[in-house]
């Protein structure tokens, strides 16, 4: 119900205007106890500690909250509404149609205002400089970030949403969250931030596995071997251990490499390249990509559709 309702109406704008977005209510008590906790004078050890218990908190917190709700809630109204009231809670969190939005923004700036267009576009999905692409360097950062958001933004919080409801939900994007504001490898963050990027990392695993397998079986049948050997072979590569699952998958089933060298803040990253197929990739590339995802996304909401029947079946 959560994938459904977000698919067809993402966040209204009215909403976010009135009472802006759940993430960003955690985005500011991550603030709060970031400045509170993660002091300079510190030791690494007495940082990361400090660390280790402000995680719990950004757990506990939101979770512990949509808990209380949730039991105020079944006391006054039946297990028909209050299922309905968490999927509505749990389709806030989820970002299909913002991810294509965004990723869609990039494809019409590149055919509208040409490459100026799509850097401008693209840069604000990604955190690398844009202003040195090429038309092919703007639409690998775009597949890129579609294909690891689609499985941090998408799968990851509806598989913690089928496992334990809102409260999962909620529980995966305060981590999530956390790992954005604070899991970064520099001298503020690197030691306070380590519990949240571990965490992070952990509870990624199976989306991350579960959004290359979406986006395999959004492609020919003749493709599914290809891809499932390459992706063995290659998303090991990737700097993250769950992000090379997803782009590996879409990077092969589009026959285009993702990863390379890059510039973020004025630091080239050369990472290894990922996929099998060519390192140039075009306009027609990213509308194929956005295809794709489209297809991925409807099979995992088939799947989860499938998974709650045979529970109703089951019970």
């Amino acid at each position: 119900m959560a994938a459904g309702l977000e698919a067809l109406c993402g966040y209204p704008a009215p909403l976010f205007a009135a009472i802006s977005h759940p993430v960003v209510w955690i985005g500011f008590l991550i603030n709060r106890l970031e400045q509170t906790f993660n002091r300079p004078e510190w030791s690494d050890t007495a940082r990361r500690i400090s660390g280790f218990f402000t995680l719990l908190l950004l757990i506990g917190v939101p979770v512990g909250l949509t808990v209380f709700i949730l039991h105020i809630g079944s006391v006054f109204l039946p297990p028909a509404i209050m299922l309905c009231v968490q999927a509505v809670g749990a389709c806030t969190l989820v970002a299909q149609k913002s991810l294509w939005v965004h990723v869609k923004a990039v494809a019409t700036a590149l055919q509208q205002s040409g490459l100026e267009g799509g850097r401008k576009a693209v840069s604000q999905i990604v955190g690398r400089d844009t202003s040195v692409l090429d038309e092919t360097g703007v639409v690998r950062a775009a597949l890129e970030s579609l294909a690891e958001n689609f499985s941090d933004g998408i799968v990851a919080p509806l598989f913690w949403t089928a496992l334990l409801g809102l409260p999962g939900t909620v529980f995966y994007k305060a981590v999530n969250t956390a790992d954005s504001m604070i899991g970064h490898l520099n001298p503020r963050y690197a030691a306070f931030g380590m519990a949240a990027a571990k965490m992070d990392d952990l509870i990624n695993l199976p989306a991350s596995r579960l959004a290359a397998v979406c986006i395999l079986l959004s492609t020919p049948p003749s493709q599914w071997r290809t891809i499932w050997s390459t992706i063995w072979r290659d998303a090991k590569r990737h700097r993250s251990p769950n992000a090379g699952w997803p782009e590996t998958a879409l990077a092969t089933a589009l026959g285009v490499k993702f990863g390379g060298p890059r510039n973020y803040a004025g630091t080239v990253v050369d990472d290894g390249w990922i996929g099998e197929g060519t390192t140039t990739a075009t306009l027609h590339d990213l509308e194929r990509g956005l295809t794709l995802y489209r297809r991925a996304c409807g099979i995992l909401i088939g799947g989860l559709l499938l998974a709650a029947i045979g529970c109703m079946i089951k019970t």
